[in-house]
C-alpha cells in the first residue's frame, strides 16, 4: 500500500513546490514613482493592501514625447512581469495603463509598452482592449502592433477586474501575454528591440485627457521565475 501511494504523494509535493517557486510576488515597497514629461496634472502611486493604486495625468504615451505617471523598479537582464489590472477609469477613450520596460526616465526614451484601454470599443486599427507599443529610437515616433483583425469579436478583450497582463523579456525579445485568470496565457505578440540590459520596469498610466486624471489599480504584481 505504501509503495503504491508514495509516487502520488511525491508528485503532489513536487507540484505544490513548483507552483510556489514559479511565481514570486514583487515587494511593493521596492517600487519608486515619478511623472515623466511634466504632465499638467501631477500623478501619484499609493501602495494599498496587495496592490498599487495610480492616479495619473498626461497627454499620452505616443508620438516623440511622453507624459504619464510611472511606478518602477530597476531591472537588469531578463524578466517576466505579471499584474492584474483590477480597474481603469476612462477620462478618454485612449486612456492607457500597462507594463513598461523603459531605457531611461526622459520623456523621449526608447521603450516597450504593453498596455490596455478602458474598454473594448474600436480604436483605429484595434477592436480590443490590449495594444503593444514601442519606441525603437530615442526621440523617434512610437509605433504599435495591432491584432490581425480590426473588426468582429475582439481577439484580446479586457475584462476588469480580471484583466491580467504580462510582459516577458528574453535577451532582446519582448513578449506580451493576456489572461483572464492569471494561469492560462495567450500571446499577443513578440517583438525584438535591443534595449540596454539595465532598464526601468514597471507600471505606466496616462490619462490622454490633460484636464482630468485617470485612476488605475494594479494587483497581484509578481515575477514568473
Amino acid at each position: 500500500m505504501f509503495k503504491k501511494l508514495l509516487p502520488v504523494a511525491l508528485i503532489l509535493l513536487f507540484s505544490a513546490g513548483w507552483m510556489t517557486a514559479k511565481e514570486k510576488a514583487v515587494p511593493l515597497k521596492k517600487f519608486k514613482q515619478t511623472d515623466i514629461g511634466n504632465p499638467a496634472i501631477a500623478g501619484s502611486s499609493l501602495i494599498q493592501n496587495d496592490g498599487i493604486q495610480i492616479f495619473a495625468g498626461g497627454a499620452d504615451v505616443w508620438g516623440v514625447k511622453d507624459q504619464f505617471h510611472f511606478s518602477w523598479i530597476e531591472q537588469s537582464g531578463d524578466f517576466d512581469l505579471v499584474a492584474r489590472i483590477e480597474s481603469l477609469s476612462a477620462p478618454h477613450m485612449y486612456t492607457k495603463a500597462g507594463l513598461m520596460a523603459r531605457e531611461d526616465l526622459s520623456d523621449n526614451s526608447r521603450h516597450i509598452f504593453f498596455q490596455v484601454f478602458p474598454d473594448n470599443k474600436p480604436r483605429n486599427k484595434n477592436n480590443g482592449g490590449f495594444e503593444f507599443q514601442y519606441r525603437a529610437e530615442k526621440a523617434g515616433e512610437m509605433k504599435a502592433i495591432y491584432p490581425a483583425s480590426s473588426v468582429g469579436t475582439p481577439p484580446f478583450p479586457v475584462s476588469y477586474p480580471n484583466t491580467w497582463i504580462r510582459l516577458k523579456r528574453s535577451g532582446n525579445e519582448f513578449t506580451g501575454f493576456c489572461s483572464t485568470d492569471g494561469k492560462t496565457w495567450k500571446i499577443y505578440t513578440n517583438f525584438k528591440l535591443d534595449l540596454s540590459k539595465k532598464i526601468y520596469l514597471g507600471l505606466a498610466v496616462t490619462s490622454h485627457n490633460v484636464k482630468e486624471s485617470v485612476k488605475a489599480v494594479f494587483k497581484d504584481i509578481s515575477m514568473i521565475k
